[in-house]
């Protein structure tokens, strides 16, 4: 049976999730601020409203991909709030990557309107979300996840149930951490092999089946003409951009500040991709944090 969802958030994430969700059979209406995104989302057979406050009303689930907290928060409280024109009973799934605070402080509201909500940010990016591959991180309770696993199962194919209200963003931002740590690493090494007469391919295909292994080296690595189908080998453009990386890396500092965790790495990638995007390559891919530690060629 075609359930009744809105999804709001139609960018490189939130787009081709939707679309899985048409694909499923359910009939998705979405809304983005970028008239193009809703064309595209319309040519694929979803459904398209000028009035969002009434699909909500309608809307059996809400989902939402939103850059930032800011974002979050703005779309869910207030007057014109998703939480003052959702119905009670309505499931409410997060996807976007905010801050733990942020996530607990909407759960919190949508609670206290009788409306069930999860924090589920996904990881496996733009290609995992075209595939339906993501992996969801989930914060709330069971029974809000067991409501809302068959969908999540459309869009991804490994969901975690992290535990209550912003749990879900807590791991998310501990992965993303690892990641811009990893691919960092991984680009350092690359470069002392080059730096020493190795080629790159050489010293990549080594360190994957060796101590050094990690993810970036199976499927992302940094260096141009190493990897086929990745950003480096296409000028770094699509993929995780680097303010991505830069957000998510602020947000692993703000967690590790309230909770007094030490993540001295974290705060030294933190600050290398600050310097990467300030250099003007904030919308490269993140994997691009290769051209800042040599030369670019």
């Amino acid at each position: 049976m075609a359930t009744n969802i809105v999804f709001i958030g139609l960018g490189n994430m939130g787009l081709p999730m939707a679309q899985n969700l048409v694909r499923a059979g359910h009939a998705v209406t979405g809304f983005d601020l970028v008239a193009a995104s809703v064309r595209q989302f319309a040519d694929g057979g979803g459904l398209v409203s000028d009035d969002q406050a009434a699909a909500i009303g309608q809307a059996d689930i809400v989902i939402t991909m939103l850059p930032a907290s800011r974002h979050v928060l703005g779309a869910y409280l207030g007057d014109a709030g998703i939480l003052a024109q959702a119905r009670p009973g309505t499931l409410l799934i997060d996807c976007s990557t905010i801050s733990t605070e942020a996530a607990r402080q909407v759960g919190r509201a949508a609670q206290e309107q009788g409306m069930p909500m999860l924090d589920a940010p996904v990881s496996g990016g733009t290609a995992g979300a075209t595939n339906g591959t993501l992996t969801f991180m989930v914060g709330g309770e069971a029974s809000a996840l067991a409501a809302a696993r068959p969908y999540l199962d459309v869009m991804g194919k490994a969901i975690f149930h992290a535990g209550g209200s912003g749990c879900g963003q807590t791991v998310k931002i501990c992965n993303n951490m690892l990641l811009g740590i990893l691919m960092i690493g991984t680009s350092e090494a690359i470069r002392l092999g080059v730096a020493n007469g190795l080629d790159p391919k050489v010293v990549s295909d080594v360190m994957a089946k060796s101590s050094g292994r990690n993810w970036t080296l199976d499927v992302y690595n940094p260096c141009p003409g190493v990897a086929e189908n990745v950003p480096a080998s296409r000028g770094y453009t699509g993929g995780f951009g680097v303010d991505l990386m830069l957000k998510d890396l602020g947000l692993a500092m703000e967690s590790a500040l309230a909770s007094g965790a030490s993540v001295p790495l974290g705060a030294l990638s933190r600050n290398l991709y600050s310097l990467h995007s300030k250099a003007g390559s904030g919308a490269l891919d993140f994997s691009s944090i290769y051209q800042l530690l040599g030369d670019k060629a």
